[in-house]
């Protein structure tokens, strides 16, 4: 909004996002120099209320900011104790052994965690430092000075739902600083903004993407097997989308259980929830789940693009951290160890820049590293499963993927580097070219119809503001995708947010219920026509994850 008065704060480093990502930049920067002013700016309405992952913590990243985390009592308790792999037909399951397995899928010595909860304490950590962390505050527009990016609007609060300012409006502040950091997750609308006017992906392959789902269930104490972690492909997927499962047993009698689906899929008939729900009626994971009662859900999509697909890092003024980057080990299916790595490097960097009197300009120190460090060597290793999967499929994958993987390891591939040739929007298939998928419905005991799993993400957006979820072009969604694609945004949207409603008489609507979202950002990436574009909401809207 043009002409708007706003105060405004000055800090040497202002960081959006406290995920793994932009919390360990505030620590390492706060480590290296007490006095510099870093302040961390939260869209959710505590820190880790919009943190959601698997997930399975491969320590390195935290050893290498803090390696006393233990003692600092992190909240890392279980170790992984035993690797489960298992190809699943409808009615059984084959185990797949690990012997035959690269080493870097081996979980030995990794922990089964709740990343909101470990993001919870690597905020304590960062305020103990004297870092300013506001969450609650959404970062709504980037300020630029000339070329650069100088910072950015946050805390702009009580529009009307045409954008107008409402009675109680807050214009919100500007927070400059001599760098700032972008770690708003996957698809963060600042990062995208960002990518798109200083070409950041010219000369990538283009990022692909994952929808991840997950549920957390408390299980009958017999059936509980604590460091048990489980991954499954196969049923119910099959030959209709990449992707497969996860089954980890954390503390407490619970169990982390998600799918994740390729977002390359081409049947626009698909639902990815819909697949989620028939999966957990798998006999192996009926009888685990017999007894147990499901406690929280969410969803969030995941960079998969990997090294090929890493866009430059570096803008005038600013970095891209961790998912902004698109830095998720694939088939580890693990990002938090890099988004930590990749958090400290550039507050390495930055930290020299200003030491030499520098702002405003590109931090090449970040992007060296990491491309050339431990971030580039372990997405290097993993490039090609990803288009090898899309391109020849699952048995491809688990044989041309893990030689792959092997050759990678002692330091060669006979691929070289393959590419992903188009993005997940465009492989998506007309309508009349695939079969609509008959869902059964949901069981109320194993299964969910989506508006009731949503109320278990504690999702709430005040309804009297603008909708988050905008469209490029209001008619297209009738015009275009429902005769073309039968409007694909009713299925792969995990929370029900998109309808076409249908009255006798009168034309289809497009509706969007804005208020169910749980800021997956599947829409802004599946769209066939590109159309809607996420936007964030104000600062403490959206899911309120408890320990995801």
């Amino acid at each position: 909004m043009s002409g708007i008065e706003r105060e405004a704060m000055e800090y040497d480093v202002v960081i959006v996002g406290a995920g793994p990502a932009g919390l360990s930049a505030a620590i390492r920067l706060k480590q290296l120099d007490a006095d510099m002013s870093v302040v961390v700016l939260e869209k959710g309405s505590e820190v880790g209320a919009h943190i959601l992952s698997g997930a399975v913590l491969d320590p390195c990243g935290l050893d290498a900011l803090m390696p006393d985390w233990k003692e600092r009592g992190a909240p890392i308790k279980v170790p992984v104790r035993k690797d489960n792999f298992y190809m699943l037909g409808q009615a059984g399951q084959l185990r797949i052994p690990n012997w035959p397995m690269p080493p870097l899928m081996n979980n030995h010595g990794n922990y089964i965690v709740s990343m909101a909860n470990v993001c919870r304490w690597m905020a304590e950590q960062a305020e103990a430092l004297g870092v300013e962390i506001f969450p609650g505050m959404a970062c709504s527009e980037l300020v630029y000075e000339g070329e650069r990016v100088k910072g950015v609007v946050a805390g702009e609060f009580g529009k009307n739902p045409d954008g107008t300012p409402g009675e109680a409006y807050e214009p919100g502040m500007e927070l400059h600083g001599k760098y700032v950091f972008l770690s708003e997750g996957v698809r963060g609308s600042l990062s995208k903004e960002v990518m798109a006017k200083y070409d950041l992906s010219k000369g990538k392959e283009p990022q692909k993407f994952g929808l991840g789902m997950k549920e957390i269930w408390e299980i009958d104490p017999e059936k509980h097997a604590e460091g048990t972690v489980t991954h499954t492909m196969g049923w119910p997927l099959g030959s209709n989308a990449g992707g497969g499962s996860f089954i980890y047993h954390a503390e407490n009698n619970q169990v982390y259980l998600g799918v994740v689906v390729h977002l390359n899929y081409e049947n626009p008939y698909l639902s990815p929830y819909q697949e989620f729900q028939r999966f957990k009626h798998h006999p192996m994971i009926a009888e685990l789940l017999k007894g147990g009662k499901r406690v929280a859900y969410g969803a969030r999509a995941i960079s998969e693009g990997g090294y090929q697909s890493i866009p430059k890092v570096t803008f005038p003024g600013g970095v891209l951290l961790g998912c902004s980057a698109g830095l998720v080990n694939v088939p580890r299916i693990k990002g938090n160890h890099n988004a930590m790595l990749s958090g400290k490097a550039a507050a390495e960097a930055a930290y020299k820049a200003i030491k030499d009197g520098r702002a405003g300009d590109e931090l090449g120190d970040y992007e060296t590293v990491l491309r050339t460090g431990p971030i580039g060597r372990d997405l290097k290793k993993v490039r090609n499963v990803k288009p090898i999967w899309s391109k020849w499929g699952l048995a491809s994958s688990l044989g041309l993927g893990g030689l792959d993987m092997w050759t990678n390891t002692l330091g060669f591939s006979l691929f070289g580097t393959l590419g992903h040739n188009k993005g997940d929007a465009a492989a998506t298939g007309e309508a009349k070219k695939h079969a609509p998928i008959d869902y059964p419905k949901p069981d109320g005991v194993l299964s969910f119809d989506r508006l009731t799993n949503v109320a278990y993400s504690f999702t709430n957006h005040e309804e009297n503001q603008p909708a988050h979820l905008t469209l490029k072009d209001a008619s297209i969604p009738i015009a275009v995708n429902l005769p073309k694609y039968a409007e694909p945004a009713q299925r792969y949207c995990p929370a029900g947010v998109y309808e076409v409603v249908s009255e006798e008489g009168k034309d289809p609507r497009f509706v969007i219920n804005f208020q169910n979202c749980v800021h997956c950002k599947t829409c802004d990436i599946k769209d066939p026509s590109q159309n809607i574009h996420w936007v964030t909401p104000q600062g403490g809207d959206g899911p309120n994850y408890p320990n995801m």
